[in-house]
């Protein structure tokens, strides 16, 4: 159950993110939350099957801390590429 913790934390987290980016009018206001929430989910998994305790911070930091940094770059990503596909239409389009 303290995976809920952790993904609840990444999830508003990764709301922050999202505003925080610039440019958010161009990607989903869900895509930087979803991210960071998976990317967390993964994590915690992972440290857990490798014997990492709840107990431990680094469990919680790397999970919650990684998805937050992850999603931030993955979202800032997602919206330069768009922004060069947009370009690229306009021009095709000769708007």
């Amino acid at each position: 159950m303290y995976i809920l913790l952790a993904l609840i934390a990444a999830c508003a987290l990764g709301i922050g993110v999202h505003y925080l980016l610039p440019h958010r009018r161009l990607r989903g206001v869900a895509v930087v939350p979803a991210v960071a929430t998976a990317i967390a989910a993964v994590v915690y998994t992972a440290m857990q099957w490798s014997g990492v305790g709840e107990d431990s911070g680094w469990l919680w930091l790397v999970s919650i801390g990684g998805g937050v940094v992850l999603s931030g770059a993955i979202g800032y990503l997602v919206t330069e590429q768009r922004r060069r596909s947009d370009a690229a239409t306009k021009v095709a389009l000769g708007i």
